[in-house]
């Protein structure tokens, strides 16, 4: 199949895809949007909200709408590294036998992934990044694809450990969850308190999103897109000479190199998915606010005059 007819298949099963989801799922297709877009970069995400917002159920119902092996880990304040990786145990021969984890599986949710101390965190580093894992001296390959979803309460702080900077670059997409509106919590009121369920269908196999994942990245970009998508990460860099005024005032650091990454691959999905056979400079403004979110920190002058991230971001553009 060419990359044009590939590119228009996906499309149409992306939009099958969202129709799947709505079926669990009401409203939140931002976020839906975003979930989908960091699964077709191949990068991770993290859902920021408060409690019963359905994290939880969303990631649930999109594994189980791309057919995909998926396991929930619930971070707790004594959970061990090797809680998540596995273990090795004596068998009754009398020799070392690995017990794997609940990490070996394609969609990872790490519920609540704040709740757990920095060892703990830092246990899903390498699986994150270079899609394996060390126990013992023995290295263990992932299987593709391979995503971790990890969700936060940004309002509890008693019993928390915040992300350290460089796990939260990890992350492709920070993604913010709102409240429903009117409609459409009273349509989630009615769904949850009837005896109906609804059933989710798997769309696609772990070869499709491969080949799919492939197929984004071959997405060819124009020169000018690179060069605004970099200068974009640029200016969030308070000692960079590009830098506005804003940045200068309100922000300690700014977002690193793998920003630039993630905004060409983010727009090279959002055009990909969108029909789109090359990203402009719109795909990149779409993505960015959800890739920049977590890489930039705001100082004590942005707290105090209560200047969100997200204004910030879009000032920017």
């Amino acid at each position: 199949m060419s990359d044009v007819a590939a590119v228009t298949q996906l499309v149409s099963k992306h939009e099958a895809l969202r129709q799947e989801i709505k079926k669990v799922i009401v409203g939140q297709d931002e976020v839906v949007e975003q979930v989908l877009l960091s699964i077709f970069s191949g990068g991770h995400a993290l859902l920021i909200g408060v409690p019963g917002l359905a994290k939880t159920l969303l990631v649930n119902t999109v594994a189980e709408a791309l057919g995909l092996k998926f396991k929930r880990i619930q971070f707790t304040p004594d959970l061990m590294p090797s809680d998540i990786l596995g273990s090795e145990i004596l068998d009754q021969n009398r020799e070392f036998k690995f017990i794997k984890g609940p990490i070996f599986a394609n969609i990872i949710l790490a519920d609540e992934i704040n709740r757990t101390p920095p060892k703990t965190q830092a246990a899903l580093l390498e699986a994150m990044q270079e899609r394996a894992v060390t126990v013992a001296g023995n290295h263990y390959k992932l299987d593709l694809p391979y995503f971790v979803l990890a969700t936060q309460n940004p309002i509890e702080q008693e019993g928390t450990y915040p992300l350290p900077e460089a796990q939260l670059d990890r992350f492709m997409f920070a993604i913010n969850l709102d409240y429903p509106s009117f409609s459409e919590e009273v349509e989630v009121v009615k769904t949850t308190t009837s005896g109906d369920t609804a059933t989710v269908n798997p769309l696609f196999t772990s070869e499709e999103i491969i080949r799919y994942q492939q197929l984004i990245r071959r997405v060819p970009v124009a020169d000018n897109v690179v060069e605004y998508a970099v200068t974009l990460v640029g200016k969030t860099r308070p000692k960079s000479q590009a830098a506005p005024e804003i940045v200068k005032n309100y922000i300690d650091w700014g977002a690193g190199p793998r920003a630039s990454q993630n905004l060409i691959l983010g727009a090279k999905s959002h055009a990909a998915l969108h029909g789109k056979f090359s990203p402009d400079i719109a795909d990149v403004q779409k993505v960015a606010t959800g890739i920049l979110r977590h890489r930039l920190i705001k100082n004590y002058k942005a707290e105090a005059e209560g200047l969100s991230i997200e204004e910030i971001i879009k000032s920017l553009f």
